[in-house]
């Protein structure tokens, strides 16, 4: 039964990786509004295409026009949210269910920590679900859009660090050198989130292609760039589709972005290699090499996307690195935790 729990989450971190990724196609081609309602699609549990659904989408929605191939894009996505959520909802049951079996076995037993992720898991993927139908409702309002986006990646960190606590992965207890570096992972981690979201918003004010030159914007920025800008809440609208700041606010949030990156990619490298050169244990010297290669290909990619005027493969790539490079840190961060805890118990 245990491995085949170990499966299932397994399996609901490669649909959390699936789901950030079609949340983030959906995003880039611009099929944000392909269903203008929620969780349906014009009231329909898929896109409507026979002659008398599209005369009650008439009645239902004046004026609307099916656009089927962005309508597909974002019901796929909603498709695979929704199987992901029953995956959580059934590891979170199992769960329940093992730490009751086990405590009427051993009726002293009375840690719950097995199953506050799950149960955490769960609350997270119902307030992401409440979250994507705002995204449509609210016609992809930036904060909105950049709070779903910050709540994938949550859920597909949570999933991954359930995996782990739960895969049996040896690790060297003498490798004392390390342990001191925990806070520091942690500190990497506040960075890279803080960079996450940075591309959120980027993305959600479609800010991409208003910085092209490399490493910097083309152009005279340093007259237009304000860093309160950055953080301006757009002006209410009947849709955000597109973007509504203006061009040089745009301009400021990308470049803050890439400032950011270069204290993320700082920041992160310096830790990693640090623990690789202090580390003993092969398992996280391994991990931390990971999280330096997913720094440098993070770097490249993002590069690649600027050089290439933002392509929509490149861009899904940079999305996806950036998950990549979260789930290394998660990794190593991890990894140092088990060995402090396991000096700490001995």
């Amino acid at each position: 039964m245990n491995n085949k729990y170990q499966t299932l989450v397994l399996l609901s971190c490669l649909f959390a990786v699936v789901v950030v990724g079609l949340g983030a196609y959906t995003r880039l081609s611009d099929a944000g509004l392909g269903c203008p309602d929620w969780p349906g699609c014009y009231g329909f549990l898929t896109v409507p295409k026979h002659i008398d659904d599209i005369s009650t989408v008439e009645q239902n929605f004046p004026g609307a026009v099916i656009e089927s191939q962005k309508a597909w894009k974002e019901m796929i996505h909603r498709y695979f949210a929704g199987s992901l959520g029953l995956m959580l909802l059934s590891i979170m049951i199992y769960s329940i269910y093992r730490f009751k079996t086990q405590a009427i076995k051993r009726p002293k037993l009375n840690d719950i920590t097995p199953v506050k992720l799950p149960v955490f898991l769960v609350v997270l993927v119902i307030f992401q679900a409440v979250l994507g139908m705002l995204t449509v409702t609210m016609a992809l309002q930036p904060l909105i859009v950049m709070g779903h986006l910050l709540g994938g990646f949550a859920i597909l960190s949570l999933s991954y660090l359930l995996y782990l606590r739960i895969k049996h992965q040896p690790i060297t207890s003498e490798d004392t050198n390390v342990i001191g570096y925990f806070s520091w992972c942690l500190v990497a981690l506040i960075v890279l989130s803080i960079q996450i979201a940075l591309g959120g918003w980027l993305a959600a004010n479609y800010a991409a292609p208003h910085c092209s030159g490399l490493p910097l914007c083309s152009g005279d920025w340093q007259q237009t760039f304000s860093f309160l800008d950055v953080f301006q809440l757009p002006a209410a609208s009947s849709n955000y589709e597109y973007g509504v700041l203006s061009s040089e606010a745009r301009q400021s949030i990308h470049l803050v972005h890439r400032f950011w990156a270069m204290i993320t990619a700082t920041v992160i490298l310096v830790v990693a290699l640090r623990i690789f050169w202090q580390s003993r244990c092969k398992v996280i010297k391994n991990s931390a090499l990971l999280v330096v290669g997913a720094v440098i290909c993070q770097i490249l990619l993002g590069g690649i996307l600027v050089y290439w005027q933002f392509p929509i493969s490149i861009a899904l790539a940079h999305n996806l690195m950036a998950a990549m490079l979260l789930l290394s840190l998660v990794r190593l961060s991890f990894y140092i935790h088990k060995v402090k805890a396991t000096l700490v118990k001995v």
